[in-house]
């Protein structure tokens, strides 16, 4: 029997009973094995763009459940999926500028899927922008520890309209939304709380530059200021 992280736990509490689910970029492919052993999922599919990866997923399903006949596929990204093939997509352990390329290469398939698990690991305001940019609606955030790092897991599901606003995908906004608060859990305020800390060491850092940039300095003092104003609303 599997017996996941809790990066990985996190991202399964996701899926309901009954979906199908593709687990793109699987690696070890102990995701998808669990979701089947719990009788979660009756179908699932497991996808790498490493032939090195897919032999080790491969193996694994061998090892743990030699009789049965898993579903793998050696391709890139949604390549390897027909539309509306899984209720459920998962990409997680990569960074979020590259899951954006891979939901963007197909978007029509892409809006295909009932939802779509997300689990980056840097450049979540780009990812959330893209998303709401892309038309999907992030309709769950949670935070979850794995070692030294408080990861984000992102379940999104496709809309009829994006969302257009008057800010970037670089602004604060996105990489620290007010629905952090709506979905908070234990980590919340720790996570916030280190996020602030690194904001105040750069803003340190840049007011101790022998030439300032104005703009630049009131541009980070609002990312600290808007971070301590989410801590407040988190107490």
């Amino acid at each position: 029997m599997i017996k996941l992280s809790s990066r990985l736990n996190t991202i399964a509490e996701e899926i309901e009973m009954g979906e199908t689910m593709a687990d793109i970029g699987t690696d070890h492919g102990f995701l998808p094995v669990f979701l089947w052993e719990k009788g979660i999922c009756p179908k699932v599919v497991m996808t790498d763009v490493s032939s090195g990866s897919l032999a080790k997923a491969r193996l694994n399903c061998q090892t743990i459940h030699p009789e049965a006949d898993f579903d793998l596929r050696l391709g890139n990204g949604l390549e390897v999926l027909e539309p509306g093939e899984v209720d459920a997509v998962v990409i997680a352990g990569m960074g979020g500028i590259l899951m954006t390329e891979i939901l963007g290469a197909d978007i029509e398939k892409a809006w295909s899927f009932k939802k779509i698990i997300l689990q980056p690991r840097n450049r979540i305001g780009q990812l959330r922008f893209w998303l709401y940019d892309n038309c999907f609606s992030i309709i769950n955030e949670k935070l979850v520890r794995e070692g030294k790092f408080i990861c984000e897991v992102l379940t999104a599901v496709p809309k009829e309209v994006a969302i257009t606003r008057d800010l970037s995908a670089d602004d604060i906004e996105y990489e620290f939304p007010h629905k952090l608060i709506d979905f908070k859990n234990d980590l919340t305020e720790e996570y916030l709380q280190k996020k602030l800390e690194l904001e105040k060491q750069i803003l340190v850092s840049m007011s101790s530059a022998k030439q300032e940039d104005l703009c630049g300095l009131r541009r980070q003092k609002y990312r600290v200021e808007y971070l301590q104003n989410l801590l407040r609303r988190c107490k």
